[in-house]
């Protein structure tokens, strides 16, 4: 289970009142609650790995044994990498909600929208510019 999945069973969304103001004070301490929560949860997940890494470090004699525990490594350290990624990521965001600029699209410069954040707290993108970025990415890769 990716780890931005777990916060829909952590974090209750936030429900904005009418006419209130996007991205006020509230709706900053919500999502940096769900950034630092995600972050720390991260943490203890590579801080985990390293020591299972560390305490089953064995030896095996057998060639399919070594195959087998290289292959399983390789796919953690893959995920370790992965998850590194995205708390660099969290921190770009933490960074944002501070300057102010957590919220809005880096392209367009409009509203995200409480929703795609609460899918997605890292997005730096509306739903139309991440649109058309697949879209791009989809013609250059044919």
């Amino acid at each position: 289970m990716a780890a931005e999945d777990l916060l829909h069973k952590q974090f209750p969304p936030y429900v904005s009142k009418k006419g209130e103001e996007y991205m006020n004070n509230l709706q900053h301490n919500h999502f940096r609650t769900i950034l630092m929560s995600l972050k720390s949860e991260l943490m203890v997940d590579i801080e985990r790995t390293v020591h299972t890494m560390q305490d089953e470090a064995t030896v095996f004699a057998d060639p399919n044994d070594r195959a087998s525990q290289e292959s399983d490594i390789a796919l953690e350290l893959r995920n370790r990498d992965r998850e590194r990624k995205l708390i660099k990521k969290i921190d770009e965001a933490l960074g944002r909600i501070e300057n102010g600029e957590y919220g809005y699209c880096d392209s367009c410069g409009v509203e995200i929208g409480l929703k795609r954040l609460e899918a997605r707290p890292t997005a730096t993108l509306c739903i139309d510019c991440k649109t058309l970025e697949e879209l791009r990415e989809k013609q250059v890769a044919k």
